[in-house]
C-alpha cells in the first residue's frame, strides 16, 4: 500500500495547509452606511496586508466608524476622503454606481449593495463604468468581460495601488518561498512522475513518465485522484473551433 498523497493531505486541513490568517490586518469591506448620508473622512494610515497583493487603507470617519478599504493610486496619509451619493468623483472617494459618471476607472466594485465589496481589487487593476440603465450599471471588468452590477452598489474611484508587484523577479528561490508562505500554499510542488512509485501514482520506472492514462475519473479513490479528472478531452485542439 502507498502513502497518502499531497492532495489526501491537503484535504484533511491540518495546520500545515490552513491559510495564516492570524497575520492578516483586517477584512477590507465597507462600511454599513446609507449612501445619502455624505460622510468625510481621514486617512490615518497606510499598511501592507501580508498574502495581499495590494496595500490597504485605514480610514477614520467623522462620526469615529474605522475601516480599511484597497489603497488607490494617489492615495496619501492625512487625504479627506467622501463616501455617499453626493460625494465627489475624485481620487479615493467611494461613491453609488449611479453617482459616478461614465469613463470613470474604479475598483473595490460590491456585487450587490452593501455587501462591502468584492470585483476588482487586485493591485494595478481596474474597471471601467461603460453606461448605465434605468436599474443597472455596466462595467467592464480587467478580463474584458463585461458585468451588470445594481446601481446602489458601491465603488472606489481610482485604480488599486501595487501594480506592477509581479513584474519584479524573485530572483532566488527563498523569496519564492516566503512569498507562498503566507497563503499556505506549499512551495515548491514535486512533480508525481519524480517520486517513488510508492509516493505518488504517477512515480517509479526506468525513466521519468506516467506509464499510465492520466485521466482519471470523478469516482476515482483519494490515492488515485490525480492528472486529469473526469476530463472531456486532452490534448491539443484543432481546428478553428
Amino acid at each position: 500500500m502507498g502513502k497518502r498523497i499531497l492532495v489526501q493531505r491537503m484535504g484533511r486541513g491540518t495546520s500545515t495547509f490552513r491559510s495564516p490568517r492570524h497575520l492578516r490586518i483586517a477584512s477590507v469591506k465597507y462600511p454599513n452606511i446609507a449612501i445619502d448620508n455624505l460622510l468625510k473622512g481621514v486617512v490615518v494610515d497606510i499598511l501592507h496586508d501580508p498574502g495581499r497583493g495590494s496595500p490597504i487603507a485605514l480610514i477614520k470617519l467623522e462620526n469615529g466608524t474605522e475601516f480599511y478599504n484597497v489603497a488607490v493610486e494617489g492615495l496619501k496619509v492625512g487625504q479627506v476622503i467622501e463616501i455617499g451619493s453626493n460625494a465627489g468623483a475624485s481620487i479615493g472617494n467611494i461613491l453609488p454606481l449611479r453617482s459616478i459618471p461614465e469613463g470613470t476607472k474604479i475598483c473595490n466594485i460590491e456585487l450587490r449593495p452593501y455587501d462591502g465589496g468584492k470585483l476588482v481589487r487586485t493591485g494595478g487593476s481596474y474597471a471601467i463604468l461603460t453606461g448605465k440603465t434605468s436599474t443597472h450599471a455596466i462595467i467592464t471588468l480587467p478580463s474584458g468581460k463585461q458585468k451588470s452590477v445594481l446601481l446602489d452598489a458601491r465603488a472606489t474611484i481610482g485604480v488599486v495601488a501595487g501594480g506592477g508587484r509581479i513584474e519584479k523577479p524573485l530572483l532566488k528561490a527563498g523569496n519564492a518561498y516566503y512569498k507562498w508562505k503566507v497563503k499556505a500554499r506549499k512551495w515548491p510542488r514535486v512533480r508525481g512522475v519524480a517520486m517513488n512509485a510508492v509516493d505518488h501514482p504517477h512515480g517509479g520506472g526506468s525513466h521519468q513518465s506516467e506509464s499510465k492514462p492520466t485521466t482519471v475519473s470523478r469516482r476515482a479513490p483519494p490515492g488515485r485522484k490525480v492528472g486529469h479528472i473526469a476530463a472531456r478531452r486532452t490534448g491539443r485542439k484543432k481546428g478553428a473551433h
